[in-house]
């Protein structure tokens, strides 16, 4: 697996540094293996990672080839977490 890289807006490390430290563990591989992913596919180009509604988000700004990724955790859900992302997309990858 490659290295994940750190990241990008400091505001974003906070939302992971104020999870539950099981959570934010949880997260932060999902988050790896979103960045994983995404550079194993050269069609999808950089991501950006960003908040989107304070939570961390994962989209494809410079070609635009997918649909945002959002992780995140609710306090009131304390062994919760989830992934979350709308599929708007027409971008095909052919192998």
């Amino acid at each position: 697996m490659k290295t994940t890289p750190p990241f990008q807006h400091l505001e974003v490390k906070f939302v992971f540094d104020n999870y539950p430290i099981d959570i934010r563990n949880k997260l932060l591989s999902i988050r790896s293996l979103i960045f994983q992913t995404a550079s194993e596919i050269p069609e999808v180009g950089d991501l950006e990672e960003t908040l989107r509604w304070g939570e961390p988000g994962y989209i494809t700004t410079q070609t635009k080839s997918g649909s945002l990724i959002r992780i995140h955790h609710y306090p009131g859900k304390p062994f919760d977490y989830a992934m979350y992302f709308h599929c708007g997309t027409s971008f095909t990858v052919v192998r």
